[in-house]
C-alpha cells in the first residue's frame, strides 16, 4: 500500500470557498477515479490556510494509472479552473506504510 499527500496551501482566507466547491463538484469526480480517500483536511494549528488530502493506492503503478485517468476526464478539466486560481502552492509526497503501522502496513511473511 502507498499513501499519497497532497498538501496546498490556500490564498488567505480561503478555505471556506475551497472547500465548498470541491464538496460540491470536486470530490466525487475525484474519488470516482483515485478510489481510497484516507481524508481530507483543513489546518487549525501550524501553517495556515493548508489543505491536506491522503489517497491510498494497491501500487504506484496504480496511482499512475488512476491519476491518469482522472486527468483525462472532461469534468476534471473543466473543475480545475475553480480551484486552481486559489492553491498558491503544492506539495506531494508518496508514503509507504512501515511493517508495523495499523495504516496499511505490510506484514513479512
Amino acid at each position: 500500500m502507498f499513501y499519497e499527500i497532497r498538501t496546498y496551501r490556500l490564498k488567505n482566507g480561503a478555505i471556506p470557498a475551497y472547500l465548498k466547491v470541491v464538496e460540491e463538484e470536486g470530490i466525487a469526480i475525484q474519488k470516482s477515479h483515485l478510489g481510497e480517500l484516507v481524508g481530507y483536511f483543513s489546518s487549525e494549528i501550524g501553517p495556515i490556510n493548508e489543505i491536506v488530502h491522503i489517497w491510498a493506492f494497491s501500487s504506484l503503478d496504480d496511482r499512475d494509472a488512476r491519476r491518469q485517468r482522472l486527468a483525462a476526464d472532461p469534468s476534471w478539466q473543466a473543475f480545475l479552473p475553480k480551484i486552481r486560481d486559489i492553491i498558491e502552492t503544492a506539495e506531494n509526497k508518496i508514503m509507504k506504510p512501515a511493517p508495523f503501522s495499523p495504516a496499511g502496513g505490510t506484514r513479512p511473511a
